[in-house]
């Protein structure tokens, strides 16, 4: 699993097979990425994945996502920076990561796993995943970067908060200059699989098990790269 997602960053950093594989002309020898890449992970940290933890594992799912995540991009710094923000009834930004100061250390990214559990177990009820797309988008549209790419872990929970997803569709397109894509990791019975029907195609993805989300963000970024073109 952790070979995949490596695997991931390699074609989101532009390694010459995405080149092959497009039969692109492949950048001369020695040329270097002006511009670094940027993702922005939105995460739900709202009381519903706490709750519903035990019925499905979501909150297990999403701190193990974040783990690989984190993992994952360590080391590639100097090419792709990431932000890790989350969303829950109290705010719509609530930042567990800044790109200038990723974590260092299996320590560090203890402690930002717990900090995630223990605002998801004790925050006021309420849904923000509407505004954390939207903020998450409009910041990233600002940097000038060689790439951005937004990425929302949620449960499917929106239609409760009276959130549509033509809404969050609009969201998602906010802005040309940024990528945006959807993840639902939680679902009770097929919430999560009729609200992506609903969103913009291959834009959202519903992951139960843990095993995908490699496969899931490979997809993601070979799609992000194609789009940018």
């Amino acid at each position: 699993m952790y070979k995949v997602l490596t695997q991931c960053i390699a074609g989101l950093t532009g390694e010459k097979t995405i080149y092959r594989r497009r039969a692109e002309k492949e950048p001369e020898m020695g040329t270097p990425q002006t511009k670094q890449k940027r993702l922005k992970l939105v995460i739900d940290v709202s009381g519903s994945m706490y709750r519903f933890n035990n019925y499905d594992g979501r909150l297990d799912r999403e701190m193990e996502a974040v783990v690989l995540v984190m993992e994952a991009f360590q080391g590639h710094e100097g090419r792709i920076q990431y932000d890790i923000v989350g969303h829950s009834g109290e705010s719509h930004n609530i930042t567990f990561i800044d790109h200038k100061n990723p974590p260092a250390d299996n320590k560090q990214r203890l402690d930002i796993i717990k900090t995630m559990h223990a605002h998801s177990q004790f925050c006021v009820s309420g849904d923000n995943t509407l505004e954390a797309t939207q903020s998450a988008i409009a910041s990233l549209s600002q940097e000038d970067c060689d790439e951005a790419i937004v990425v929302i872990l949620s449960d499917a929970n929106l239609e409760r908060y009276g959130i549509p997803p033509e809404m969050f569709a609009r969201a998602m397109n906010s802005n040309p200059r940024v990528n945006a894509y959807a993840i639902f990791i939680g679902s009770l019975g097929d919430q999560a699989s009729r609200l992506t029907s609903k969103l913009p195609a291959g834009r959202s993805f519903v992951c139960l098990d843990l095993k995908n989300i490699p496969q899931i963000l490979q997809q993601i970024f070979a799609a992000s790269v194609l789009n940018t073109q």
